[in-house]
């Protein structure tokens, strides 16, 4: 039986952290639901579909890579919730450091809580990635500076092509 994850975020924008994740996420499922959470009240960076589309390149590229199986969606619910709706058995989340750690272990308690038949599962960040972080992405932007070290090349391309 094939294992799916959920690997959720705001993804505002996509980093090359969060394409480590994907990746990475290859040597734990077979198929993995990128899930774009839709905050309706909140404007981001880029939006919505954006984030999706691009998510969608990048995972295509992984797919090709790695043959597991990738597929994007946006949610508005509980991420147990869209996990189940999804088929995932596994949530996947990407830890760059203890702060991350901290955080997520409390969020686990709480989704094994709402879904004990959904385990969690942490990735450490790759060191390359570690420091990497989506607001750092936005400031460095919005200042006028050099993010492509910290994206991939199509996110770097959609966020210039929107100055």
């Amino acid at each position: 039986m094939p294992r799916t994850g959920f690997y959720s975020g705001s993804f505002d924008p996509p980093t090359n952290g969060h394409l480590d994740i994907i990746t990475r996420s290859a040597a734990v499922v077979d198929r993995l639901v990128v899930g774009v959470g839709v905050h309706h009240e909140k404007k981001g960076f880029l939006d919505t579909q954006a984030r999706v589309d691009l998510l969608r390149e990048i995972s295509s590229g992984v797919t090709a890579e790695t043959g597991m199986d990738a597929e994007v969606v946006t949610f508005d619910n509980l991420a147990v919730d869209a996990a189940r709706h999804h088929g995932a058995t596994i949530i996947v989340r990407g830890l760059r450091n203890a702060s991350d750690f901290d955080y997520e272990h409390q969020m686990a308690g709480m989704n094994s809580t709402m879904a004990g038949d959904i385990e969690n599962v942490f990735l450490l960040a790759s060191p390359s990635v570690g420091f990497v972080a989506s607001t750092f992405v936005r400031q460095i932007s919005a200042m006028g500076g050099d993010i492509t070290p910290f994206v991939p090349e199509n996110v770097a391309k959609a966020i210039a092509d929107r100055s």
